[in-house]
């Protein structure tokens, strides 16, 4: 039978760690998903009890999210508009019962292409902080995820909190999901979009884009093109299908073309950047 382990010290679980390979159980929604044994064939180590991986708090540097966080959480929150789109994705992410198991750092450890986190935490500018016995270190969102299914976490290390700088919880954000259906889907195309707006213009903008690609896109010559132009619904018009593929090297698989995610990819900008500029006015 593999070992179960539930410190509840965070130092205690890295030495775990450490001293060999476990699998690490939060909300358990993918762990479980991921066998089709009739148990676990690896050592557990249980990070529910961990007090140093749960809650959220602001201090002068942003805002840091506890890794065991769940979903539900971070939907009850009272959190700036600039994260509505990760609330947004929040209550995408599978059932009611599911928001409350899932964990944010679990959605992100798992890289799943279609992570519906993974946009809404790209356009926050978040970085992942990860802890082992041997230290601490932060990497961008970008940088931690690595391709489908993989990211750069080391032997030996967790997701002990996703950081947000105070500077990216500016301005408002939307998130847009198309699927198959309505609810409880994979998605073919997601976007989370933030914009600042400063006396009737775009201050800043920021626009990620998942489930299109290998891993999800931040569209930085997109973003930089908003900026200074008048914070209105017109603002949409400058997102073009030619424009994002190039962007975008969308893939091809069961749920869509690649030619169809494209054009999917930018009527959800187009959408987001309305919804958002309407608001401000």
């Amino acid at each position: 039978m593999p070992a179960y382990h539930r410190p509840d010290d965070l130092s205690e679980a890295c030495t775990l760690l450490a001293a060999g390979p476990l699998s690490i159980l939060a909300g358990g929604t993918d762990v479980y998903a991921g066998t089709t044994a009739q148990q676990l064939n690896r050592d557990i180590l249980d990070v529910t009890g961990i007090a140093a991986l749960r809650g959220i708090a602001r201090d002068e540097a942003g805002w840091r999210i506890g890794g065991a966080v769940t979903w539900s959480e971070l939907i009850a929150a009272g959190l700036p508009p600039a994260f509505d789109a990760l609330k947004r994705a929040a209550r995408e992410v599978g059932s009611e019962q599911i928001q409350n198991a899932g964990t944010i750092a679990g959605n992100l450890c798992n890289a799943s292409p279609a992570a519906d986190g993974v946009p809404a935490l790209m356009v926050l500018d978040a970085e992942v902080a990860l802890a082992s016995a041997a230290g601490r270190r932060r990497l961008p969102l970008g940088a931690f995820l690595t391709g489908p299914r993989q990211t750069a976490l080391a032997p030996g290390e967790l997701v002990e909190a996703v950081h947000v700088p105070a500077a990216s919880a500016a301005g408002a954000s939307d998130f847009l999901k198309l699927g198959a259906r309505r609810y409880l889907v994979i998605s073919i195309a997601m976007v989370a979009v933030r914009l600042a707006v400063e006396e009737g213009r775009v201050a800043a903008a920021a626009i990620a884009v998942g489930a299109c690609s290998p891993v999800a896109r931040r569209f930085a010559a997109l973003e930089a093109a908003l900026v200074g132009e008048p914070a209105t619904p017109a603002l949409a018009l400058r997102v073009t299908e030619a424009g994002v593929a190039p962007l975008l090297a969308p893939i091809d698989d069961v749920r869509g073309s690649a030619a169809y995610r494209a054009g999917a990819a930018a009527e959800l900008i187009r959408r987001a950047l309305a919804r958002l500029t309407e608001g401000a006015r």
